[in-house]
């Protein structure tokens, strides 16, 4: 990337690199003249294919900020490897330093100092200014921008427009293809009049018709892959859209089609385009899941490249199994992700990789993308801008079993509801609030604007609760990575238990208390859930008082004015010391 030495210096200064006399560079003994654009974006071009990769967006076009997870556990012969790292483990592992810009963006250590110092990340505007930088040095035809999914949901913008918005955003980026997961909670014909105003190719050759009264039953709904001409190479890309969409969301809004992994028609796509179509690169444009796409280097052959998605993970460095480079670039806009490739001789020679950090305060964004952010915001000012409350501590999303934000909407839901237990999702999208922070009507959607945002009250049998929690448990620490979904655990307001990891299925959890008092079994108690089904296990729904979270949980905000939510998790986890752990569960 071309970079002016004032421009440097600005971005050298912001970073905190410059001593006082503008000529040393803070805790090190290089001068500034000594100091080259490689120590903040700079990167060594290979080959003549520059393929540029987004994922889970969540449709966050504005900067952000946005801790990544304390706890981050799975099953112990997962714990501690590449998609189950995070802290001190994540840092050892990929070799960042904490305390720079990359160990801001890539754990939670040190996160309000940094954050402070480093400000916002991602946008839109900001990331279409690294695009473009790169389109310019490598030239347009030999640059492909790709997405992995989980970028029309996620924020009020999109909710309110139907995802429209978030298209206009990818078409002003210029994406080239992409896949999905989140984007079918807008059902099935929403999805395909989105795609008509796509300027990108959107594939998927595990989606197929299964409504036998349709014209294309046991059909692809989608193109399997594209083929691209790039920097004199022609790469095929294969699509993989979410393989548990159907059961991870509501049947509703995908009634008719169905999903899967399909490694079998992988495998036979891979075949085609190496054998018949004479690609000379193989990609999977994937929304599988960054443990999943492990296990499908292992099974599928003949895959140069999985772009991957899905669980969030920033990577920056690829993981490579069996020949097959995996990569994945964090979400939310924090990262893009650039892979430059050479191919010679009708294969893949050599190739080179980089996260580069979308830190909005570094980066001068496009003045077409903060007019087009504005405009599209515009509507919805007054509503999304109003001040509900101030938070004292930290406000986050991400963890394993707990986060604060997830706290709130669960406190939020009690005092409306006044139930005994609020089960809320472990969704994975949203943002972070600093301590003294305002907490705006666009926060609140930011953490829970989906397209089936009611909360039901209901009453459920004891027996009933701890096997739902059982069954989560199994999903989420499944010892084999084609079992997870790629949730994090649902989290519970007025319960509290033990948890061991490593036990056998259905024996994971004990000591589970429903506000002080051992669970009983044979009891109903009156519980709250929302975004998923769990209402349909239960009985005795209260239809009065089925509202939107997004509502409920402003109105409580609002009501405290200022909300002070703990830190401290309602889960025990027995088998585990700490929060990140090595691989072997090591502290």
């Amino acid at each position: 990337m071309d970079i002016s030495r004032r421009d440097f210096l600005q971005i050298a200064a912001a970073l905190g690199f410059l001593g006082a006399g503008g000529n040393l560079m803070a805790g090190t003994s290089k001068r500034i003249d000594e100091v080259t654009a490689t120590d903040i974006i700079d990167f060594k071009s290979v080959g003549s294919v520059s393929l540029l990769h987004i994922c889970d967006l969540h449709a966050h076009i504005k900067p952000l900020y946005w801790r990544e997870p304390s706890t981050l556990i799975s099953a112990p012969n997962l714990t501690g490897t590449p998609g189950f790292l995070c802290g001190k483990s994540f840092a050892e592992f990929y070799g960042v330093k904490p305390g720079t810009l990359e160990g801001y963006f890539d754990t939670y250590l040190n996160f309000e100092e940094l954050a402070k110092k480093f400000g916002k990340m991602g946008g839109i505007a900001y990331i279409k200014t690294v695009v473009d930088e790169v389109r310019r040095d490598r030239g347009k035809d030999n640059v492909l921008l790709l997405d992995s999914g989980d970028t029309w949901q996620g924020t009020a913008v999109a909710l309110k427009t139907d995802g429209e918005a978030i298209v206009k955003a990818q078409n002003y980026l210029g994406v080239d293809v992409m896949v999905g997961h989140w984007e079918f909670t807008y059902g099935k014909e929403r999805v395909l009049e989105l795609i008509d105003m796509l300027e990108a190719d959107f594939i998927s050759q595990n989606i197929v018709d299964n409504d036998p009264f349709s014209d294309e039953f046991e059909e692809l709904v989608f193109k399997p892959y594209t083929i691209k001409e790039v920097g004199g190479a022609k790469i095929g890309i294969i699509g993989q859209s979410f393989p548990f969409t159907s059961t991870a969301n509501p049947k509703r809004f995908t009634e008719g089609w169905s999903f899967g992994l399909r490694l079998d028609t992988l495998q036979e796509y891979v075949d085609e385009l190496r054998k018949d179509k004479k690609v000379d690169c193989v990609v999977l444009l994937s929304h599988d899941g960054f443990s999943v796409d492990q296990e499908v280097a292992r099974k599928v052959h003949g895959i140069d490249f999985i772009l991957s998605g899905h669980t969030h993970d920033p990577g920056p460095k690829p993981i490579t199994i069996n020949g097959t480079v995996i990569i994945i670039a964090g979400s939310h806009g924090k990262y893009v992700g650039r892979l430059d490739i050479d191919i010679k001789n009708k294969r893949v020679v050599d190739y080179n990789y980089k996260l580069i950090p979308i830190a909005s305060n570094l980066i001068t964004p496009d003045k077409k993308g903060i007019e087009l952010v504005d405009a599209l915001y515009r509507p919805y000012d007054k509503e999304l801008n109003q001040v509900l409350g101030k938070t004292k501590g930290l406000l986050y999303k991400r963890d394993t079993f707990y986060s604060t934000f997830d706290a709130l909407i669960g406190e939020a839901i009690h005092d409306e509801m006044d139930n005994e237990i609020t089960f809320t999702p472990g969704y994975r999208w949203g943002t972070t609030l600093l301590p003294g922070d305002d907490i705006l009507m666009d926060n609140v959607y930011e953490m829970t604007a989906i397209t089936y945002p009611e909360v039901y009250t209901f009453e459920l049998q004891g027996a009933r609760i701890a096997q739902l929690l059982e069954d989560i448990a199994d999903n989420v620490f499944n010892a084999n990575p084609l079992y997870q979904q790629g949730g994090d655990m649902s989290r519970l307001t007025g319960v509290t238990y033990d948890i061991k990891i490593g036990a056998p299925s259905g024996k994971r959890i004990s000591n589970l208390k429903v506000n002080g008092k051992p669970l009983d079994p044979n009891r109903n108690y009156v519980v709250s859930a929302w975004g998923g089904n769990l209402q349909s296990a239960g009985k005795n729904l209260r239809e009065s008082k089925i509202r939107p979270v997004y509502d409920i949980t402003a109105d409580y905000i609002k009501k405290k004015g200022t909300v002070d939510i703990s830190r401290t998790s309602n889960v025990n986890v027995v088998d585990v010391g700490c929060g990140c752990p090595k691989a072997g569960g090591i502290c």
